[in-house]
């Protein structure tokens, strides 16, 4: 095939997008014609993305005196070192389901370079090889949640066919307010239709099997506008419940890693390997993560909340004592 000098510099430009090592040598033979013919079309590139800069971005053509052959740098594009982070993230999260995932990071995989494209596979594949997502009640959790996402825009209300925990199949019309992501699933925030207190309701779009959208959109006064970023602070396993703000002492190996899992937190008191923290927290969610802690954590305030962590600890060691029975 013969090419034209506006076709071999248009292919070339599209070969170093992908991450193609660009060596004068090796296209004057896969071309046929000069090397010095295709170091031209290699200036002409390099000037062109210099001159553009405004379109292309800080787009360079930039020579390897390792490989002897020029490669196309982009900021845009992903390095092998920021894709090798998402996808170890995507993983973790087992949130999609496995031929979603690994379409994702076929996708991802394209837009990196390839010089170490290699040692990235070989990364990848015990990955890749051992992902095990959550089991999903709707067909596609990524059609499901744009679709969330489309009518959360709009202030779009909405009918949801879903699966409680129970997995009782259930209805209810809602006015969509935001999705979050947390501890392996996406949930959908949403006042319920008709309800006169106006407090946010979680449900975990993978059970959610129907999306029926109504004509009818909806406003939000000031004091009903959701924020997310609060939300994420001070809840927990996103169980639902009122705010409220609790103490509790602390003698664990790292105050740190209490601080990151609560960052609506603070330090009250420190005193002989003992620390006396403050947190406010959404809902019961907060639980979990104080009884996983076991004698390391003592909650010391409101008094209420003591009184009710001392009655589910009783409970617990009620049902030990009566499995020995």
């Amino acid at each position: 095939m013969e090419y034209s000098k506006q076709d071999r510099l248009l292919e070339l430009f599209f070969r170093g997008l992908r991450g193609e090592a660009l060596s004068a040598q090796k296209l004057a033979e896969e071309y046929g014609v000069s090397k010095r013919s295709v170091s031209r079309d290699l200036s002409d590139l390099k000037a062109f993305c210099a001159d553009h800069r405004e379109l292309v971005g800080h787009t360079e053509l930039e020579y390897d005196y390792q490989e002897k052959a020029y490669r196309l740098s982009m900021d845009e594009v992903l390095t092998n070192q920021e894709l090798f982070v998402l996808v170890k993230m995507l993983m973790d999260t087992r949130a999609l389901d496995r031929e979603e995932a690994f379409a994702l990071v076929e996708k991802l995989k394209r837009l990196t370079t390839r010089r170490d494209r290699p040692i990235l596979d070989k990364l990848l594949d015990k990955e890749l090889a051992r992902y095990h997502e959550v089991k999903h009640d709707c067909d596609s959790l990524q059609d499901t949640l744009w679709k969330l996402a489309d009518v959360i825009s709009r202030r779009q209300e909405v009918t949801i066919h879903y699966y409680r925990s129970d997995r009782t199949y259930n209805e209810r019309r809602v006015q969509p307010l935001s999705l979050m992501f947390s501890e392996y699933y996406f949930y959908l925030i949403a006042y319920r239709d008709g309800d006169e207190t106006r407090r946010p309701t979680y449900y975990r779009v993978d059970r959610i099997k129907q999306i029926i959208e109504h004509r009818t959109t909806f406003t939000l006064r000031p004091e009903e506008q959701f924020d997310e970023g609060l939300l994420r602070e001070r809840s927990q396993f996103m169980f639902p419940g009122e705010l409220r703000t609790i103490r509790f002492e602390y003698t664990g190996p790292s105050v740190q890693a209490v601080l990151d899992r609560l960052p609506a937190s603070r330090i009250l008191r420190q005193e002989k390997g003992k620390y006396l923290l403050e947190a406010e927290v959404y809902g019961d969610g907060i639980k979990m993560w104080l009884y996983s802690q076991g004698p390391w954590v003592r909650v010391v305030s409101p008094a209420s909340y003591v009184e009710e962590v001392r009655r589910d600890l009783e409970g617990m060691l009620r049902q030990y004592s009566e499995n020995e029975t």
